[in-house]
């Protein structure tokens, strides 16, 4: 390899520039320096480029240096996502968020869910507050065993009562979706008991408290089946106590059916 050790280089007429037709190789850690200018040719887009003139893909996102980008954070490798183990402060989402792993979170407020919420480790309700529904009816599956301190809403126990005095000659419809013990104090004259609701397996009860002064009649809608087809005929007067128990077996299209018993006079 040839060297030539100059410390100018003009050209021929030693009045401008030299030019070097094939180029020229700068060594490593060698720079170009002086007090002038240098010239580049910028022809082409380098001197007004707005964008890549090859775009490049970063973490699956197309970009060629025309705008911001969004990144998702499964597709970055080679070291953590852009969101870390934890976020302290405030943390927005404004569309869906698909967890595949398990979500831990503590101090919730509430928790609005359109389907089913499986708690598998159970479920703690705080002291003095109580599980309920905005509209319809809360249904619990099991047979109930480990259940404690159950109570029905605005009672002691967990078994709803109502309790009415009929007018004389008038049918009296027992609410079954409302109460599962039903009173009724009768007035002198016909009284007919009827029913409307229920559910399938349902029990429930009606007493039957007659006048002090005359007696009143007491008759039941095709819903009540006695055994043998019998209806009994309850006590009459005296303030006298009958007491009819019976379990809805059948409700819907096909007619309801309430298979009824009597306890008569109680003293």
């Amino acid at each position: 390899m040839s060297e030539i050790r100059v410390n100018k280089l003009v050209d021929e007429a030693g009045t401008g520039a030299v030019e070097l037709s094939q180029g020229a190789t700068i060594p490593s850690g060698k720079t170009i320096s002086g007090s002038g200018s240098i010239t580049l040719d910028t022809s082409g887009n380098a001197a007004t480029a707005t964008a890549l003139e090859t775009a490049r893909t970063i973490a699956g996102v197309s970009f060629d240096g025309t705008g911001n980008i969004s990144l998702n954070n499964n597709a970055i490798t080679n070291g953590a996502g852009y969101i870390t183990n934890s976020v302290t402060g405030d943390f927005t989402v404004s569309g869906n968020v698909s967890v595949g792993g398990t979500l831990t979170y503590e101090d919730v407020t509430s928790v609005d869910s359109v389907g089913v919420i499986t708690a598998r480790g159970g479920i703690r309700v705080g002291a003095g507050q109580s599980i309920g529904s905005d509209s319809g009816t809360v249904v619990y599956y099991g047979d109930g065993s480990n259940l404690t301190g159950v109570a029905a809403e605005g009672s002691g126990g967990g078994i709803t009562t109502t309790a009415s005095s009929p007018s004389a000659n008038t049918t009296v419809t027992l609410n079954l979706s409302n109460a599962q013990h039903h009173q009724l104090t009768l007035s002198a004259g016909i009284t007919t008991i009827s029913c409307t609701g229920g559910t399938f397996g349902e029990s429930h009860s009606v007493t039957l408290i007659q006048p002090s002064s005359g007696i009143a009649t007491v008759g039941f809608s095709d819903y009540f089946l006695f055994p043998s087809g019998s209806v009994p005929s309850m006590s009459e007067g005296g303030s006298k106590i009958d007491l009819v128990s019976f379990v809805v077996h059948r409700v819907g299209a096909a007619g309801t059916q309430l298979l009824a018993s009597a306890g008569l006079n109680y003293q």
